[in-house]
């Protein structure tokens, strides 16, 4: 039976996930970095990627609602991140995917449909990328694409985000957020959820953080960025449908949907009311609903 990472705050396998009947705790070895994931569920199985600075937590109010449609819904840490491992870094998009993918196969997946946000959203298209006859349907969520618009906007001197330049020095970042973790990602949840992300969760996410190695573990998806544009900038054209969801109050939905029209063949577009940043915390319903009828046979948009 696989052990709980010694550097995570991780609940030990097979217990049961606060607040979600029928899922549970879970870790799988892949390729050297052990993942903690939440699985519960029947039916054709659905993938969820949290982004930053969270972890599978982000998905909970949607994975019960999605279950009950009819799927089985895995929700895992990123390497880095939760109860996951923290291994040295930088972590790039293809590398984080392929654990993904090994996590797939150790649950005797051969298709999965993946829904991606923030860096999950980037993540899940290395996965979908690298392994398009696994990734049978994807989605994509509130983040920009590397290799297809990200570049663009990680620049603060032509308008882009400040904090991608922080985060991809993970150490320093690190360095410089020690003991200072609440106030650090506190307002970046305020930020992102429109409600959605409890007190609760807050303090949950908050003592995530804290364990040691993990906010250098989050940064390190940032710090390999620009490689992995010029990465994704060399893969074919994603073949499978692909649905883009922004929140009504989340990031502007141009600049992905344009990423994710360049990058792949069949796109289709909706907006999440009520939402922000964080959808299936802040509309679980509606996107349980909307993701149901996307993943289902035979239809496309």
């Amino acid at each position: 039976m696989p052990h709980v990472p010694t550097d995570a705050p991780g609940p030990a396998p097979g217990t049961a996930a606060t607040g979600l009947h029928g899922f549970t705790h879970e870790y799988a070895e892949t390729g050297g970095v052990q993942l903690h994931y939440v699985i519960g569920g029947r039916g054709p199985a659905v993938m969820l990627v949290h982004g930053w600075p969270f972890t599978w937590l982000e998905w909970r109010r949607l994975m019960r609602p999605l279950a009950d449609r009819g799927f089985t819904v895995i929700a895992p840490d990123l390497r880095g991140c939760g109860a996951s491992g923290k291994p040295p870094g930088p972590y790039s998009k293809r590398q984080t995917a392929d654990d993904l993918h090994r996590l797939a196969l150790h649950l005797g997946l051969t298709s999965v449909h993946v829904v991606g946000t923030d860096i999950g959203a980037m993540v899940a298209h290395a996965y979908a990328q690298a392994h398009p006859g696994q990734v049978h349907r994807l989605v994509l969520s509130e983040a920009f694409l590397p290799g297809y618009g990200l570049e663009e906007h990680m620049n603060p001197a032509t308008g882009g985000f400040r904090h991608f330049g922080f985060h991809a020095q993970a150490g320093l970042a690190a360095m410089l957020t020690a003991g200072k973790e609440g106030l650090y990602l506190g307002g970046y949840w305020s930020m992102m959820s429109a409600g959605g992300i409890t007190s609760q969760d807050r303090a949950e996410l908050l003592r995530a953080y804290q364990a040691p190695e993990a906010m250098r573990g989050g940064f390190e998806h940032y710090a390999d960025l620009v490689a992995d544009g010029r990465a994704a900038r060399c893969g074919s054209r994603l073949p499978m449908p692909v649905l883009v969801l922004n929140g009504e109050h989340g990031l502007p939905q141009q600049v992905l949907l344009d990423g994710a029209c360049r990058a792949a063949t069949d796109v289709s577009a909706d907006i999440v009311p009520a939402a922000g940043h964080t959808i299936g915390a802040d509309n679980p319903a509606w996107v349980a609903g909307r993701l149901a009828e996307f993943f289902a046979p035979g239809v496309s948009g």
